[in-house]
This record gives structure tokens, sequence and C-alpha cells, in this order.
């Protein structure tokens, strides 16, 4: 296992505390079932200008497939990308948990395919999001660097390849705009996601440990809206912030390197 040191070669504090944090999950037996669930983009995989160019860092492929056939633990990736994205890019084993578009989408990754929960839009929020779609494209419209993503129940206008000033000024925008026809909006690093749906990544994590029974989760993630599934976990379980910046979570990994270091030791101290 490839260990995270700093300049002076010594193992950071962040290391050692969520990797022992995990191994201690893996032995204790009280802790099952177990949810594990991780953010994709800047948690499994580092972030990319380019969205599409994202891949899960290669060493956490065995540990995830590992995690996701062990007794009593299951895996869920959880993102805001839209499903079809999210299964495409991350490649998540048969077994995993997908949770999309920031909590409104869901589904299991089967051997032929997707088991998915379907979302039905009523005809004023179809009606809604097609408003969405169109005026956000006005926002981009102009600003090198600014563009729209299409989701299912949401319009996302992304900024990271924008200069400063087109950056801040189509955030703005995109933020009165949610304030006005959307139901949900979301402001992550350099996206602002309008969603015509109420949805968190905290409510989906906190109805899929219900629906699994589970006594301690897992949640790994980078973003401001990853700050919602730690607020809607419980001292019990493990909280982990990848990367600076504020967070209410228990432990910190410095990067996606750290994190899928501390993941390995854990499928690895799992019992046989």
């Amino acid at each position: 296992m490839r260990a995270a040191t700093s300049a002076s070669g010594s193992v950071s504090a962040s290391a050692v505390d969520v990797r022992s944090t995990l191994e201690g999950l893996a032995h204790d037996g009280t802790a099952r079932p177990l949810l594990v669930a991780l953010d994709f983009d800047g948690t499994l995989a580092p972030l990319q200008d380019d969205p599409s160019l994202s891949r899960m860092l290669p060493d956490a492929v065995a540990p995830l497939r590992t995690l996701v056939e062990a007794p009593g633990v299951s895996l869920a990736l959880v993102s805001g990308r839209a499903l079809h994205d999210l299964h495409a890019l991350a490649e998540g084993p048969v077994g995993t948990y997908l949770i999309g578009s920031h909590g409104a989408e869901r589904a299991r990754v089967m051997r032929h395919g997707l088991d998915r929960d379907v979302v039905q839009l009523t005809d004023e929020q179809a009606d809604r999001l097609a408003t969405l779609g169109a005026r956000a494209a006005e926002i981009a419209r102009g600003r090198d660097g600014v563009w729209v993503e299409s989701k299912p129940t949401a319009v996302v206008v992304h900024t990271r390849l924008a200069e400063h000033d087109d950056a801040r000024d189509a955030e703005s925008k995109a933020l009165a705009l949610g304030d006005e026809l959307g139901s949900g909006v979301l402001h992550g690093k350099d996206v602002v996601e309008i969603s015509v749906l109420r949805a968190s990544k905290g409510e989906a994590l906190r109805a899929l440990r219900d629906e699994l029974g589970a006594r301690v989760v897992v949640y790994a993630g980078d973003d401001v809206t990853d700050e919602h599934a730690f607020a809607a976990l419980t001292e019990h379980d493990v909280t982990i912030k990848v990367g600076a910046g504020d967070t209410v979570a228990r432990l910190r990994a410095a990067d996606p390197h750290e994190l899928v270091d501390a993941l390995v030791a854990l499928a690895a101290a799992l019992p046989t």
C-alpha cells in the first residue's frame, strides 16, 4: 500500500487517523450491517477540468470489489453527476448502489445493467425544467468556459474553465435563476445546480441507510454538497472530508490517493 507522506517523509496524521479508524471498523462485528458510501469526483477520482475525463484511481478498483462482496457490507457511490454518467465513468462493481444528481436518482449495478428507481416529473416540473434549460443557456452564451449540463431533474451551470469574472457573473446569475424557478439549488465547486425536485445527498444517504438497516455508515466526500451528507449522519458514523476546506466531518484525508490507501487497508482488514 502506498503510504501518504509529508515533505519530511513521515506519514501524515490524517492518513493514520483515517486508516486506523477504517481498520477498526473492519474488526468490529457490532458495526454490521456497514454501509460504505463514497463521493466520486475529488474523492475516488482526482478532479479534472473536463469532467468527461474523470476516472477512478486504479488502486481503488480492488478494494471496492472486496467491499461489495464482503458479508454485512454494502457499497454506494454518491455523486452530483447524472446517474448514467456516474455509471459509465465510475464502473462500480456489480452490487454497488449508485446515487446520482445529488440524491434525485438511484440505481443498483446489476450484471446486465442498472436496476433503476424511476424518477417521474409532473407536467409542471417538466415545463419548469425546460424553461430552466433555456434560461441557463442564455447565461452561458457569450461566456467562454461556461457551459450547461442537462439532467433528468436539473440543469447545471459549469464554470471551471471560465475566467474569474465570467465565472463569478455566471454563478451569480445562475443562483438568481435558481431562486426564481428552482425547487433546490446547490452551489458547489465551480457549479450551480438548479433542480425541480428537492433532494440532497444527505436525504438519499439516510434513505439508503434505513433500507439496508445499516448500523454504521462511512461517508467520504470533498465538495460543499457533501457537507449535507456529513450533517445527516450521527456521531457513531465515520465522516471523511477529502482535501482542504471547512467541514463538519470528523476525519480528513489529504487527497484521493490518501483516501484510497485507507480503503485498501479497510478491505485488507475485513474477515475472510
